[in-house]
């Protein structure tokens, strides 16, 4: 069993890093192996060109085809941000808007999913909700705290600082263990996952 934690900012030991490595700890601790994964700094957003529904990977051969290679391994995914203007970072858009279109939908149905936002002040709850819409979209039950995941704090230290966040993370961390091991006895016993229905696609303008 295994998790990735994706570290969307571009600080690679910043405070995004800070609150991922905590509920990398938890899910340790908790028998499920955990891998940070740095996806900030050089992300390009998505071209539109459709490249990647023809061959399985984005045309722009980057850190988000490095990821998708590790869609087999995993049982779940985090993503961390920092909040910019309201908002998840660019560089954490453009990795979950690249990575969900070009991912094989059947790699991500029933694995769980959490999202983390680190801040000094506010725009939290705003990237979270941002955050989130990319496993609600997929069939990924999203794993909760015992609050809202988000850290706050301007440096690493203020970040292990801030206690409630800290205990946040790690019960977020111990949550998602506990799933995926639920999930993975029902599997053991026989409980399968329910029937794949035909996508059924229409828009607005008849």
């Amino acid at each position: 069993m295994k998790v990735l934690l994706i570290n969307g900012s571009p600080r690679r030991e910043g405070c995004t890093f800070t609150a991922l490595s905590i509920v990398a700890e938890a899910l340790e601790e908790n028998g499920v192996e955990a891998e940070i994964f740095q996806a900030g700094g050089t992300t390009k957003g998505c071209l539109g060109c459709g490249y990647c529904a023809k061959n399985g990977k984005c045309v722009t051969d980057d850190c988000v085809n490095e990821a998708l290679k590790k869609l087999d391994e995993v049982d779940g995914i985090v993503i961390g941000s920092p909040v910019h203007y309201a908002a998840a970072s660019g560089a954490a858009t453009s990795f979950m808007d690249r990575f969900f279109y070009a991912a094989d939908k059947s790699k991500l149905v029933h694995k769980v999913g959490a999202a983390v936002a680190s801040a000094r002040r506010a725009g939290t709850t705003a990237t979270l909700d941002q955050l989130q819409k990319y496993f609600t979209i997929s069939e990924m039950p999203i794993v909760s705290s015992r609050y809202w995941p988000m850290v706050h704090g301007s440096n690493p230290e203020q970040v292990r600082e801030d206690s409630e966040g800290v205990q946040v993370m790690r019960v977020l961390g111990k949550n998602m263990a506990w799933l995926i091991k639920c999930i993975e006895a029902g599997k053991k016993e026989g409980i399968e996952p329910p029937t794949p229905e035909q996508k059924v696609f229409t828009n607005f303008i008849r």
